[in-house]
């Protein structure tokens, strides 16, 4: 028998021993300061001491969980820093008020506390995330160091137990010998313990992912490993033993990145002098709820498919780091989006695989109740139920309805399963789910917004819901209630396509709205007036974005020319008013500029733009001290970048040949295809017909030509996903993946698949020119050309969305003048002519055009200049301060002068 088990078995024998004797255990011998001594790890590891030291105590006890909790410098709240029973990758995330639960209730009261069922207790808070749903009775104590309060010790055990007075005596004593221990772990700033817990705790933040220092942490433990694993660093950490990271951590000195890491974290998540302090404190106790039907994060996290998605992460992220109070609602899609491969003629092929949630960042939101948040939605066909996830992003909260629960029929356990998928009832389901389903989630953490802002119409339900609730809190009818919630509520339109808007049938609407529309003392008739440009047409659709404009008071398009769009789309919704007063403006998009920027830039831009710099990113005087950069250092940062893009292509080139089983001689093709030498053009967004991927081939001779000129040749790089039921977008898909099989375009094409966050980091900040070439005006804003201006690449592209704002004539390409034509193939022919005329006019000879250092001056002016006109306009700092200012602020009510026209 093992020394450990020899004393064990001993100890239960003396406790037998003095049940039948009707003696006591001498407390002295509970542990001694020897015993103590002997468990420490290593000299300064004090929380290696003290998960030893909880461990010989729940041994000694006989208890089933032993834990400590530590005081936090702000002495305010408690953190749990070691445990034997709970779940581990709570230590250093799992924290509590002193104010709250029973361990708080220790601290707070400053002596031992023993309940025999502790979820009875009134005190008791349910943290489902810690693993202890099966203990039952507990016992706590004060640790106290020098007459100061350090934290609390705890036991638990499954079965209940009545802790006697000696028991609770020893546990005391107990404490009194770990509590210099405790002191100082504390003073020393290692409460959260070693390396593993320091790392999970920025593992479960997504801050982690627009902070390169942090990010390259977890890249640096294991690059082959975390580049598998999708960059997801909760999957990397799961694999990695205690002793193997430790040792490897010890091995790359990684302790002190660590530990800085952590304090910049938190110096970050306590700051309270932010741009939203300052200009939204209004809004602290309101916050904005921010509803969008897809999030896109990171690509470890797969809940979004493009552009709307990426928008929304975005926003939320530039929310986080200008202090803007903001919780995001939207759908956990346990499969995704779908994964895509290209079979051995270029057709897409969708693969949708469940997400495992153990493997995201991602906890139980826990409602005001102390209880996992549910909801349920009643329809005419049954109810539907939700639980809710809870994602830490930065300073904000991003919760995540997932309908796959017991109490659902099968069909709605998958209701949530796919993002933009299944038929008309599925989408009016998700809607339902999202809208109403992300109020009533709100309302059950006591989460009370201020503004409620529906980034497209998917979430415009939410307002019925939210106008709903008014009327039952404030006891008045609908036609009072929809003013004072309209007032509050903020609606972005993004596209100019009428198929983009969401539209439902009378009887569909009645089947799950029904219960609700009944409660707000509606007809159908008026209900589905709500949804109607013409209320009095009997025969027109329900319309999501209807919806959104007519209980909106707010309503945006994505960019100037986009305002104008909808401003003519929407005219039948104020009869009798001109096109121009249509109250639809413009708030143009920008990207969140730590996201998307290479490290390599980034650092360039701290040594040429001023220290922290990236906290006035949207202040244009900032950005002027690009002119002040070296040709040679920003041209050689970009080959580096071009570099990375490259090998990246052509990694993902081979691993996509051998998935379809290619020759040896094609895979070693593939893994020397591109030149670094050639002008590289990326093209990576949706593959919807009106984006055209294929203008560029419209004449095959030409482009043949002008990719396989020795002096100056062209290559392209593409990607993206076409829609499962757009056969058209994936033709047009086919017809670009082919290329890779014709000999004379074979090298100097390569289509990567399976598009996401990762593939577009790649491309944004490596390719030499951006192309974007839709059908103007149906691009409603656009934002990847905005992600290369931040890493120096320039823009070849139609003036549509944002580029029509943003082009001067020297900062990229246009293609065109802006005209269009009625007719959508001489529209279609003029703009390819236009395409093949500007690359061989502007941008070949540009970009080839070089001094005797060998450095295009005349390019590297008009990357400059581009960083220079456009870093600061489109950025989403400057996005969501105008939102701030112009929506939400005077949404809450938080203007201090609002002077309106005479009568």
């Amino acid at each position: 028998m093992e020394p450990e088990s020899l004393e064990l078995e001993e100890n239960r024998n003396e406790v037998q021993e003095l049940e039948l004797t009707g003696h006591t255990r001498d407390v002295t011998h509970v542990l001694t300061l020897e015993e103590i001594t002997n468990l420490a790890a290593a000299e300064g590891e004090p929380a290696e001491t003290l998960m030893n030291v909880v461990a010989l105590i729940a041994r000694r006890f006989e208890t089933d969980v032993c834990s400590a909790y530590l005081l936090e410098p702000d002495r305010a709240n408690l953190v749990l820093a070691a445990t034997v029973g709970l779940r581990r990758e709570c230590i250093g995330n799992l924290r509590m008020a002193i104010h709250e639960g029973l361990a708080g209730l220790v601290a707070e009261q400053v002596r031992p506390v023993a309940v025999e069922q502790a979820h009875s207790h009134p005190r008791f808070k349910y943290f489902r995330e810690a693993g202890e749903d099966d203990y039952q009775s507990f016992l706590g104590v004060p640790l106290i160091d020098r007459g100061v309060l350090q934290g609390v010790l705890v036991v638990q055990t499954v079965e209940p137990r009545i802790f006697q007075e000696e028991e609770i005596h020893m546990l005391t004593e107990a404490a009194a010998q770990v509590a210099p221990v405790v002191s100082e772990a504390r003073t020393l700033d290692r409460f959260i313990a070693p390396a593993q817990e320091r790392l999970w705790a920025l593992a479960r933040n997504l801050w982690w992912s627009w902070d390169h220092d942090a990010a390259s942490l977890f890249r640096d433990l294991d690059p082959v490993r975390w580049r598998q694993l999708n960059q997801n660093p909760v999957s990397l950490l799961a694999e990695f033993p205690l002793a193997k990271l430790e040792s490897r951590a010890a091995e790359l000195v990684l302790h002190s990145r660590i530990n800085y890491a952590c304090r910049r974290l938190q110096e970050y998540l306590q700051a309270d002098r932010t741009w939203g302090t300052r200009h939204a404190g209004v809004l602290r106790p309101s916050p904005v709820a921010y509803f969008s039907a897809e999030f896109g994060l990171h690509e470890s996290l797969p809940v979004y498919s493009g552009g709307l998605g990426v928008l929304a992460g975005d926003h939320i992220k530039s929310a986080s780091d200008l202090g803007i109070p903001l919780v995001g609602i939207g759908l956990f899609y346990g499969q995704g989006y779908f994964r895509q491969r290209l079979d051995r003629k270029g057709w897409q092929q969708e693969e949708y695989l469940e997400t495992d949630v153990n493997q995201l960042p991602m906890e139980v939101a826990i409602g005001k109740n102390g209880r996992p948040v549910a909801v349920q939605i009643e329809t005419r066909s049954g109810s539907i139920h939700a639980k809710v996830w809870r994602v830490t992003v930065g300073r904000c909260d991003l919760f995540l309805l997932d309908s796959d629960v017991e109490d659902n029929t099968p069909d709605d356990r998958e209701l949530t399963s796919r993002l933009y998928g299944g038929n008309a009832r599925t989408r009016i389901r998700q809607e339902l789910v999202l809208g109403v389903g992300g109020s009533r989630a709100l309302r059950a953490m006591g989460i009370t917004p201020g503004v409620f802002h529906l980034n497209e119409g998917h979430s415009g339900f939410a307002v019925l819901e939210a106008i709903h609730m008014r009327m039952e809190d404030e006891g008045i009818g609908f036609d009072a209630a929809v003013p004072r919630v309209s007032r509050e509520v903020v609606f972005t339109t993004h596209t100019p396509l009428p198929a983009g808007h969401d539209r439902f049938d009378a009887d569909l609407i009645e089947e799950h709205l029904g219960p609700l529309r009944e409660q707000m003392g509606l007809s159908p008739e008026s209900l589905m007036g709500l949804g109607r440009e013409d209320p009095n047409n009997q025969s027109e659709t329900f319309c999501m974005t209807v919806l959104g404009l007519r209980l909106s008071r707010r309503a945006n398009a994505v960019s100037a020319l986009h305002g104008e769009v909808s401003r003519a789309m929407w005219t039948g919704l104020c009869p009798g008013k001109p096109e121009d007063e249509v109250p639809i403006g413009h708030i143009t998009n920008g990207v969140h500029v730590p996201s998307w920027l290479a490290p390599q830039m980034f650092r360039l831009y701290d040594r040429h733009l001023g220290t922290n710099w990236h906290q006035h990113g949207s202040e244009a005087r900032i950005w002027e001290g690009i002119e002040n950069v070296d040709d040679g250092e920003l041209w050689e940062t970009h080959l580096s970048l071009k570099s990375q893009l490259l090998e990246f292509v052509r990694r993902r080139a081979v691993e996509q040949a051998e998935r379809r089983g290619e020759s040896r001689e094609v895979l070693q093709r593939l893994g020397k295809v591109l030149s670094p030498d050639a002008l590289t053009i990326g093209f990576a967004r949706r593959f919807a017909t009106y984006k055209r991927a294929n203008l560029i081939l419209s004449d095959i001779e030409s482009l043949a030509s002008m990719v396989n000129d020795p002096k100056r040749p062209v290559q392209f790089v593409f990607a993206g996903k076409a829609h499962p039921n757009d056969e058209p977008g994936k033709t047009v898909l086919q017809q670009i993946a082919e290329l890779m099989r014709n000999p004379r375009f074979a090298d100097k094409f390569v289509f990567v698949e399976d598009y996401d966050i990762n593939v577009g980091r790649h491309f944004v900040q490596g390719v030499d020119v951006w192309l974007n070439n839709p059908r103007r005006p149906q691009e409603a804003s656009g934002t990847s050309g905005q992600k290369v201006v931040l890493n120096g690449g320039l823009n070849l592209s139609v003036l549509d969305g944002w580029w029509a704002e943003a082009y001067d004539g020297m900062n990229g390409f246009a293609i065109g003048t802006g005209r269009t034509h009625s007719n959508m193939n001489v529209h279609d022919t003029r703009d390819a002519e236009e395409l093949r005329r500007t690359l061989r006019e502007e941008v070949i000879p540009l970009y080839y055009q070089r001094d005797r250092d060998g450095l295009p001056r005349g390019w590297i002016k008009r990357m400059k200049r581009t960083i220079r006109t456009l870093g600061w306009r489109f950025n989403a700092d400057r996005m969501v301060m105008d939102y701030t200012l112009k929506c939400y602020v005077p949404a809450a009510g938080g203007t201090s002068s609002d002077m309106r026209s005479a009568w």
